[in-house]
């Protein structure tokens, strides 16, 4: 079955848009995915500036960027007058390309890559003004662990702002550098995607960067998508309900305002809402 599955992903590649992806980007020599990431740094923000300002987020302020990638995001936070910015990320091939970017902004003083654990970042209690997690909840293993450290992590009064989008909304199950079908994973099983994305990525120069990156197998030797937790809505709510955090902004942003009801009805709403923001203080 998963032959034919394969069969059928691949097929409807070509009728489904290709959607753009930094992966590609870097692939074909277009740019890093560093400077994708800056670049896309006012995107990274925009669902916060409903509730909050650039400055309030981070002028003047200690910066902790979780799961910061390439660093290009956290560059965008430190040119928006932070005294520091601090990203944290476990890919230590990042760090070259993001220090190298951060020299070329004229950024190094105000810019440290970190390669660490979330879950144990081995900062002080009360570091940070600000800390920010962009598109980081629906990768990490235990966010349980993630949210109690960034509680200890950040100063009274500070604040940790969140932003995900949920599992399954039409590109949650992010393999949009090779499968174009939006909700593939609510069509095709995980063994089927796995085997379509292998396929679809192993003739590219980092294809196997690419496998290696979001595929893993477990005890049973089966693989599966170990890049994401599969984060959903009502999963993130009952974690902030089991850790007895209370936002202070919380929103859910529909994938476009024709199907904004889809969004706030409860059977559909997963499937219809891009981002999910969130906004703790300390």
């Amino acid at each position: 079955m998963s032959a034919i599955g394969v069969k059928t992903v691949k097929m409807l590649n070509h009728i489904f848009p290709k959607q753009v992806h930094p992966f590609n980007m870097r692939q074909d020599g277009e740019k890093t995915y560093a400077m994708w990431q800056f670049e896309k740094g006012q995107d990274t923000v925009k669902f916060f500036l409903e509730k909050y300002t650039l400055d309030e987020m981070f002028k003047d302020k200690l910066v902790l960027d979780f799961g910061c990638g390439a660093g290009g995001k956290s560059l965008f936070y430190a040119s928006c007058g932070a005294k520091k910015v601090t990203g944290i990320e476990i890919v230590e091939s990042y760090k070259e390309e993001a220090e190298k970017l951060a020299e070329s902004l004229g950024l190094s003083d105000k810019f440290e890559f970190v390669i660490g654990s979330a879950t144990e970042s081995g900062f002080p209690s009360g570091s940070f003004d600000t800390v920010i997690m962009n598109d980081f909840m629906e990768h990490i293993a235990n966010p349980e662990k993630v949210l109690i450290e960034a509680k200890r992590i950040i100063k009274p009064g500070g604040r940790i702002y969140i932003n995900f989008p949920p599992y399954y909304h039409p590109f949650g199950a992010h393999l949009s550098d090779a499968v174009n079908m939006p909700w593939c994973h609510m069509f095709f099983s995980e063994k089927t995607l796995v085997d379509a994305y292998k396929d679809l990525v192993k003739d590219l120069p980092d294809g196997k960067d690419r496998i290696n990156f979001r595929i893993s197998g477990n005890d049973k030797g089966e693989e599966y998508f170990s890049y994401i937790n599969r984060m959903t809505i009502k999963r993130f709510k009952k974690i902030l309900e089991k850790l007895e955090i209370m936002p202070v902004y919380y929103t859910e942003t529909p994938v476009r305002n024709i199907v904004a009801p889809l969004a706030k009805f409860p059977p559909t709403k997963e499937m219809f809402v891009k981002m999910v923001t969130c906004v703790i203080e300390g």
